[in-house]
């Protein structure tokens, strides 16, 4: 009768479980936790960088594989969580949001690619997968993330110090749309715009997010430049569709916020093709595989193809996004998709800003 397995078996086992992204095994990275040994009985917890894993079922079955082949054990128990790490960005003198550990901006280059559709079906495909997320309607001059939420009558509320996020579908939210009338225009000069962006950040009780979404104005105007001055920024996600008029706006946006520091986690083609509800049959009316090429061009990650359906924009008139509607939809798994890279992109970021601080000693600030 074999002998008990002991815990460093039980490690040695799990070194042929590798994160796909990081490309290590989970032991080295730490993601094995709480493991208990107890006779012929395994249990351990498996730790995450993103609760937006594609392949967590998968490597769950494959840590019970490997430990169950281990003579002496007769039950494994796993257990799968996540714990969202933050991307240590430069020091440039922008203090850490309170209560956020990313923040991912949502842009384009010019309007009309539908960019503040793919941010809200975005952060709520990040939170369908169990991260906490917050989205801020950054497009001062046309804040359309209420009407796409269902949020039109919301007003913004404090408690007493800080303004509180509305929340609906498990996101937070604050837009201008919540200060202005639906036909009331915003008419500011930079200085004024800069500081409503700071006060949505700073002032705004925002709570225990993972991911805090922004939604930009398109183009490269005044809020990239506030963005970058006021808070550490994951990285922004660009949204175009596949012709080339858009595709070369994007090629600017993304210039732009590498200028500004900003790193791109990756290009989004909306818009891509039309799928017959009918037949199936898919049609390029746009053009195909401009934003994949252009991101091989920019040497920065594809994160997707989304589709032209008529749902979406149903969906965004009516306040109840896809994700919402049509959670188990072919264009909403594409969303799903576009959300799981992504986050796939800042946990590699945050893992290697990780690797690059160790053994670093940290500055004491002069007073």
């Amino acid at each position: 009768m074999p002998s008990a397995p002991d815990r460093e078996a039980v490690l040695n086992a799990l070194r042929v479980v590798v994160d796909p992204d990081l490309r290590r095994d989970i032991v080295s990275l730490g993601f094995v936790k709480h493991l208990s040994v107890d006779g012929s009985r395994v249990a351990f917890t498996i730790e995450l960088t993103t609760p937006a894993c594609p392949v967590k079922d998968q490597m769950r079955d494959q840590a019970a594989a490997a430990v169950r082949a281990i003579p002496g054990v007769e039950a494994v128990d796993v257990q799968m969580t996540a714990s969202v790490r933050s991307v240590s960005v430069p020091e440039t003198g922008r203090t850490p949001l309170p209560g956020v550990k990313n923040v991912i901006a949502v842009g384009a280059g010019k309007g009309g690619v539908g960019k503040t559709t793919v941010a809200v079906n975005l952060a709520l495909a990040l939170a369908k997968c169990g991260s906490r997320v917050g989205i801020l309607d950054g497009d001062i001059y046309g804040p359309n993330v209420p009407i796409m939420l269902g949020l039109t009558a919301q007003q913004l509320t404090t408690d007493g110090q800080r303004i509180m996020p509305a929340e609906v579908h498990e996101l937070q939210v604050v837009s201008m749309g919540f200060l202005t009338g639906e036909d009331s225009a915003v008419i500011w000069r930079g200085p004024m715009l800069h500081g409503a962006i700071q006060q949505f950040f700073r002032d705004v009780a925002w709570k225990d997010l993972d991911y805090l979404i922004v939604d930009m104005p398109p183009g490269t105007g005044d809020v990239a430049l506030s963005l970058s001055q006021t808070v550490p920024v994951a990285g922004a996600i660009l949204v175009t569709t596949p012709q080339q008029v858009s595709l070369a706006d994007t090629r600017r946006a993304i210039r732009m916020y590498q200028k500004l520091n900003i790193p791109p986690i990756g290009v989004v083609e909306n818009m891509s093709y039309y799928a017959c509800p009918n037949c199936h049959y898919e049609t390029d009316i746009f053009g195909h595989g401009g934003g994949e090429a252009l991101a091989q061009v920019m040497e920065v990650p594809f994160l997707g193809r989304l589709p032209i359906y008529q749902p979406i924009r149903e969906g965004s008139d009516t306040g109840v996004p896809l994700v919402v509607s049509e959670p188990g939809s072919s264009a909403a798994r594409a969303f799903l998709t576009v959300a799981e890279r992504a986050a796939a992109q800042v946990s590699v970021a945050a893992h290697k800003a990780a690797e690059a601080n160790k053994g670093k000693i940290p500055l004491i600030p002069v007073r």
